[in-house]
């Protein structure tokens, strides 16, 4: 019998965190870096450890609705223009998983700037004070650089943070911030390339555990994250999600394994937030460079779930995803025997919902042909031959489970492509 995963919250953030960054090396740890200013000036300013711990989730996650690599390459920019649309995003994301609701606030006005006071307030509702602690630490993050050695940087980045105290910067907010730059643990920490190691002793959410009900819930997200990015792959993750749920049930899996299952749907494309939206996004046929990097997801899907050790068994399931039976999928090669059962489920499941699918440049295919696509994959040994028999015999349920499954994603994304405000 396999085990209920218990995942430390704080691990799952950090994983996501960690692929946002992945899409342009000007971004690596960016995240991690904001994460870590904000809760040093929070503890600067003694804050309570609840808000400490708030600020580095927010930190971890600020950027989480910059979809495109032009959007996260512009918010590299010290004074970045159009930033709102972006936070608003992020929160509508983030707004859906209840245990971030509050970081959700935070994020939604991190580019709101003091105004003498004006800021306290945007589009008629209040800002957390917190929102301006976040934007005085991403901001700080754009500035130190990763070609100069960064305590040659301190002077230069204090220099402009002063001057803008007050105009974009909350001056009480400045002052504590002064006060940590004069010691050097700081900005070597800020420098670190191990940071996401250090952030972790920093917050008591690591003692915060999800079973099944609470993954379930924060894949959901992962998935929306992922999947938002590109009109062309909207609801994808949470077809594959339905599709593999079900499978695996009518194969007999018990209902844990089938809630894993579905867990392991969504994430199975956790490794594409590596990939530039703009590819996902390309109608006509990929080059061979832009096919490459769309291989590389599954293995950042792998290496980015394998940190997290209660995982292993759907990391497995999610990420095997383009394995073949022959061994001549990707990125490990992996044959049949290598391939667990649920591995093998979820590549069906993978086809399936990709070919039945409708997406904005054509039709998702009939039942008919869907099912003579994926018998002749079966015949060529990508995929298993009795998966697409017991498909074949609950077609109709399983597609309709996915269909509903896609429905309402549908609407979810519909609703995040008009942001509140």
């Amino acid at each position: 019998m396999i085990k209920e995963p218990q995942i430390p919250m704080f691990d799952l953030i950090l994983s996501l965190s960690t692929a946002m960054d992945l899409v342009s090396s000007a971004v690596v740890n960016h995240h991690k870096q904001v994460a870590y200013i904000a809760s040093s000036i929070g503890a600067e300013l003694g804050l309570p450890s609840e808000q400490q711990n708030e600020l580095v989730l927010a930190g971890a996650l600020h950027d989480i609705g910059a979809l495109s690599l032009k959007d996260r390459i512009d918010t590299l920019q010290f004074e970045a223009e159009k930033p709102h649309h972006h936070a608003e995003c992020g929160y509508l994301l983030l707004k859906m998983f209840e245990p971030l609701s509050s970081v959700a606030a935070l994020v939604r006005f991190h580019h709101v700037p003091w105004s003498e006071g004006g800021g306290s307030e945007f589009k008629g509702k209040q800002v957390p004070m917190g929102s301006h602690l976040l934007h005085l630490a991403d901001r700080v993050a754009v500035l130190v650089t990763k070609q100069q050695e960064v305590l040659g940087q301190v002077k230069r980045v204090c220099e402009s943070v002063v001057e803008h105290s007050g105009k974009m910067f909350m001056p009480e907010q400045v002052d504590a911030f002064m006060s940590l730059a004069t010691k050097e643990y700081f900005w070597l920490g800020i420098a670190s390339p191990s940071i996401g190691s250090i952030l972790p002793g920093r917050v008591r959410l690591a003692t915060i555990e999800l079973g099944i009900k609470g993954l379930l819930s924060l894949a959901k997200l992962f998935s929306q994250i992922i999947d938002f990015r590109s009109r062309f792959t909207a609801t994808h993750s949470s077809g594959v999600a339905a599709s593999a749920e079900s499978l695996a049930r009518f194969i007999g899996f018990s209902e844990r394994e089938c809630q894993m299952m579905k867990i392991a749907g969504y994430l199975h494309d956790l490794g594409k937030l590596a990939v530039p939206a703009e590819i996902l996004d390309k109608p006509a046929k990929l080059t061979e460079d832009e096919f490459n990097i769309i291989k590389s997801h599954t293995f950042y899907t792998y290496s980015i779930l394998e940190t997290i050790s209660d995982l292993d068994v759907i990391n497995a399931w999610a990420s095997f995803h383009h394995e073949s039976l022959d061994g001549k999928g990707y990125p490990f090669h992996h044959k049949g025997e290598d391939l667990p059962l649920g591995s093998q489920i979820m590549a069906v499941a993978d086809v399936f919902t990709a070919i039945t699918e409708d997406r904005p440049y054509r039709k998702g295919m009939t039942s008919d042909r869907a099912l003579q696509v994926l018998q002749q994959m079966a015949d060529n040994s990508a995929l298993d031959s009795s998966i697409i028999s017991l498909l074949r015999l609950h077609f109709d349920e399983v597609n309709s489970f996915r269909r509903a499954a896609q429905a309402a994603s549908g609407e979810e994304y519909q609703q995040f492509l008009r942001p509140e405000g």
